[in-house]
Order: C-alpha cells, then structure tokens, then sequence
C-alpha cells in the first residue's frame, strides 16, 4: 500500500511542474526552440532548431535529441522538454518516418539526410 502512496505523491508533484502548452512532437518533425540561456547575471533568448531524431516518454523526465548541422559538422542536443529554460516550442514541419529513433542520419550527409514531408 505504501508504493502506491508514494507513487500518488510523485504524479501530484510531478502535475504542478508539468506543461500543458506543449505541441504534439513526434519523431522527424523539425522543430524550432526558444531556450533562456544565462550568461553571468544576465539571461537572453536564444532561438534553435532542428530535427527531433529520438524523444523518450518518462512523464516530467521527457526528453527529445534534436539534430541540426552547423558548418558542416552534426551537432545533437539532448532536451528535457519540461524544462523551464525552455520557453516555447514550435513544429515548423512534419516528416513521414518508419522508424522510432532515426540514428541512421547520423551517417548520411546532404541531399541524403532529407525525409519526405507528412501532410496533415
């Protein structure tokens, strides 16, 4: 009785710090990301997108991989989607993918990195 208490007390507390305002993100959507960066004692917003190239449901804990090529070299960045650095989220577009984590694009360069888009 006493695990099932505790896990009552974890989704109660885990409600008040989760988002509600959160776009639907699936995998191969592109996605564009505003992030409170802090520099010293001052705080800005920094605009990033990318393509979601994995995402992992644990609740508050879930994260999504973005991937985005910066001067030619793959850069992936592990977001907790929660987080309040995290300001706002937008899909700028959807791709149809057959797969759950799309690591393959990690080989490919160029024209071979692009997915075909998924029109709703």
């Amino acid at each position: 009785m006493s695990l099932n208490n505790n896990i009552l007390i974890i989704h109660k507390v885990e409600k008040k710090f989760k988002k509600d305002n959160l776009p639907k993100i699936s995998i191969g959507d592109s996605i564009k990301l505003q992030l409170l960066i802090q520099e010293g004692n001052k705080e800005r917003i920094q605009n990033t997108e990318g393509l979601v190239i994995s995402k992992n449901n644990a609740n508050l804990n879930t994260t999504i991989t973005v991937r985005k090529v910066l001067q030619n070299v793959g850069v992936e960045r592990v977001y907790l989607i929660h987080s309040p650095r995290i300001l706002n989220i937008k899909v700028i577009r959807r791709s149809k993918v057959k797969q759950a984590k799309l690591y393959y694009l990690r080989k490919r360069s160029g024209k071979a990195t692009r997915l075909k888009q998924k029109f709703t």
